[in-house]
């Protein structure tokens, strides 16, 4: 049998969305699995995080960002797990050192 995706938004106590992603039910119904697009906001509705879930591990290109929209951090994951060089950037947009995963 075929999963059914299903969107999930989690709010913030304001109400505004906090967190948006997709997931299936387990095989035994008993957790929430995330699989597909993931997507975390800061409070002032802009994008914090996105990257993707493959059968609930982080997998491929990940992006955070900071509040002000100005991109915080950038890498990729294999099986959940940080691989490669991951590369961060300040508030305002400098870069800073990067950082490699094996």
């Amino acid at each position: 049998m075929e999963a059914i995706l299903q969107v999930a938004e989690i709010p913030y106590e304001t109400g505004e969305v906090q967190y948006r992603y997709m997931r299936y039910l387990s095989e035994d119904k008993t957790q929430w699995i995330r699989h597909g697009l993931f997507c975390r906001y800061h409070k002032n509705g802009n994008l914090a995080s996105e990257g993707n879930y493959e059968h609930g591990a982080e997998e491929g290109l990940w992006i955070d960002y900071h509040e002000n929209g100005i991109k915080a951090a950038e890498g990729y994951y294999r099986n959940g797990n940080e691989v490669g060089t991951w590369n961060y950037w300040t508030l305002d947009g400098a870069q800073e050192n990067a950082e490699v995963f094996d």
